[in-house]
């Protein structure tokens, strides 16, 4: 059985791990010669493919030679991290990609420092090295600085390094010859990456990495067998690490597949290092051990780092409410909130004081949380969220806020401006580094400095800035924020948005909707550039009179509006404002819909 490895492929976003394990796919036969190819294939949702992330750790087989290599394809967000950490206790080494022009990035930097605590051996690829502006011999350089950062062993530190091509399906031991195929990858990883140890004698048990949900068999628990056999319909126990007091949970191993290519394939027994999928067990949970009956031995497991950043859910109260969404009670959005915490394990979901139609829903970053909202807008769910608000934590008698560590790289002539921005939100400057005609710089900013930052960024470096950041740990508090230097332009009264209303409103702002838009009073429509809010009437028609003067009638003109996606959206919402989402919309308004009641509340809290 030494005709086994396990890998998990761990990079930045965008460093090219999903195209990668394509053509290793390709390269190892797994599709049939008249079988249609897919680009990013792992990359199965509908979500992850438009916006060209992971976003669930997927897993796939591979066979070279008579060999079998389980290959884990994990995301590079650091708001997906949850999944990453976990992934990495089915291994028993990981493939670290670094683009040849980005290097090393924060995320590279939590990744790896994951595996090297847990004690993997690493293969390093410098992956991208076709890009006109790869700059190989610098990143050989900054890769070994950041383990010795990182504090690897010496046996780490001379990990070998691979140069590919992930879009070619190249592969060489020297950065300045180009390979022809994968073979020396896959040749390092049979080499260098143990086989998992197999003690098929021993009780049989297994960690569970992560879940899958299907709606015919439920929940299915996927990991690697740490000792024993299993085999279909055994009588098994289930038990957690952290309540280790509970009574072990009895269950039955109904079905047992294995991963073969991009198949799940069904098997009646399976053993000892191999990675597998198992359905039968009700209510299992990522960190749960899965033992033979008798033998309940939980297996230690690594807690899953705190969510930094909450959100409430809300059910939709405003005028349109319940017209687009399909789901629109407060027991549908809860139900489904905490089924989303059964796959995501970095997810917390708990019911507001004193509410019956509120849930706060706290997570690892603004991402995580606006995938979690597309995806169950598509699904048919109407309801309304706050702006998202950072976690606080007392420390030492101190109230401390969440850090991130920021990295940008931008052209040189949009470094003021950058420095200067992060700066006002108490970012602290560490370090730069001039790559090429651009500037790599390093900051600590806290969390909520970061809100509605993302998209002023890309205008301040006209598009050509790349913004990263990771979680860093938390420090006091460092003092008030203003969130928006903008005010928001409020529809005065319920109805259809018409031209000459607003025609006359965008004097005032920038406007967010087009005529024919239905709008209700309290809804915003648009931002103002003062810091103030302001009522305008874009239901308001043109009064008619018996006069026609030569031109009063002649064509408005209007300012194209701007039209928000949901994470802009999120950015721009402040604290006393919502975010209407239903399966056709996203609406912005006012918590407090009514602009008299709107007043009196504002005064009272000057």
């Amino acid at each position: 059985m030494d005709k086994l490895r396990n890998v998990a492929i761990i990079a930045h976003v965008d460093h090219g791990k999903t195209t990668l394990v394509d053509e290793m796919l390709k390269q190892s036969g797994v599709y049939r010669e008249n079988q249609e190819i897919v680009d990013r294939v792992m990359d199965s949702n509908d979500l992850e493919r438009e916006r060209g992330i992971t976003i669930m750790a997927k897993n796939t087989a591979v066979w070279y030679g008579d060999t079998k290599i389980n290959i884990v394809d994990t995301p590079g967000h650091a708001d997906f991290g949850g999944e990453v950490e976990r992934i990495l206790k089915m291994v028993n080494g990981v493939i670290l990609l670094v683009d040849a022009a980005e290097g090393p990035m924060p995320q590279t930097r939590f990744v790896l420092s994951r595996a090297l605590e847990l004690g993997h051996r690493v293969i390093v690829v410098v992956n991208k090295i076709d890009r006109p502006d790869q700059r190989i011999h610098e990143v050989i350089d900054e890769i070994l600085e950041l383990l010795m950062d990182l504090n690897a062993t010496d046996e780490q530190l001379d990990s070998p390094m691979l140069f590919c091509s992930g879009r070619q399906g190249t592969a060489s031991y020297s950065p300045d010859v180009v390979g022809t195929d994968l073979k020396p990858l896959f040749e390092t990883i049979l080499e260098y990456i143990p086989a998992p140890e197999m003690d098929e004698e021993a009780p049989f048990q297994m960690l569970v990495s992560s879940v899958d949900y299907n709606e015919y068999v439920g929940r299915i628990a996927i990991g690697r067998i740490e000792r024993g056999v299993i085999r279909q319909n055994q009588e098994i126990e289930v038990c957690n690490y952290h309540n280790a007091d509970a009574v072990p949970m009895k269950a039955k191993a109904v079905s047992l597949y294995q991963f073969d290519g991009l198949n799940r394939v069904p098997v009646t027994e399976a053993g000892a290092g191999n990675i597998i999928a198992m359905s039968g067990i009700g209510n299992v949970t990522i960190g749960d051990t899965i033992c033979a009956r008798g033998f309940a031995e939980p297996l230690p497991f690594v807690k899953i780092g705190a969510p930094t950043l909450e959100m409430t859910f809300s059910v939709n109260d405003s005028p349109f409410a319940g017209k687009e969404g399909k789901f629109v009670t407060s027991r549908q959005i809860s139900d489904r909130l905490y089924r989303e915490t059964l796959k995501d394990v970095s997810l917390r979901v708990t019911d507001v004081e004193g509410s019956t139609d509120s849930f706060n829903v706290a997570g690892r970053g603004e991402m995580s949380l606006s995938i979690l909202i597309e995806t169950m807008r598509r699904e048919g769910y109407e309801f309304q969220v706050s702006p998202p608000r950072v976690l606080y934590r007392e420390i030492d008698g101190k109230q401390c806020e969440p850090i991130e560590r920021v990295v940008v790289d931008v052209p040189q002539d949009s470094m003021g401006s950058v420095m200067e921005k992060l700066g006002s939100r108490k970012g602290e400057f560490l370090e730069m580094t001039p790559v090429g005609n651009r500037m790599k710089m390093e900051f600590l900013v806290p969390s909520r400095g970061l809100f509605g930052y993302r998209n002023e960024f890309l205008t301040d470096t006209k598009g050509e800035g790349i913004l990263a950041s990771v979680f860093e740990d938390y420090r006091p508090y460092k003092g008030d924020l203003v969130r928006r230097h903008t005010g928001s332009l409020i529809a005065h009264e319920t109805g259809e948005a018409v031209a000459y209303g607003i025609w006359n409103a965008q004097d005032r702002g920038t406007m967010f909707i087009t005529p024919g838009t239905q709008v209700y009073g309290g809804m915003i429509v648009g931002e103002c550039p003062k810091q103030d809010d302001i009522q305008v009437n874009v239901c308001r028609t043109k009064h008619l009179t018996n006069t026609r003067a030569s031109g009063s009638d002649e064509a408005l003109r209007l300012i194209p509006p701007k039209q928000l996606s949901l994470e802009q959206c999120l950015e721009f919402l402040a604290d006393d404002e919502l975010l209407e989402v239903t399966p056709k919309n996203l609406r912005l308004r006012k918590s407090i819909l009514d602009h008299g009641q709107r007043m009196k509340t504002v005064m009272k809290n000057r």
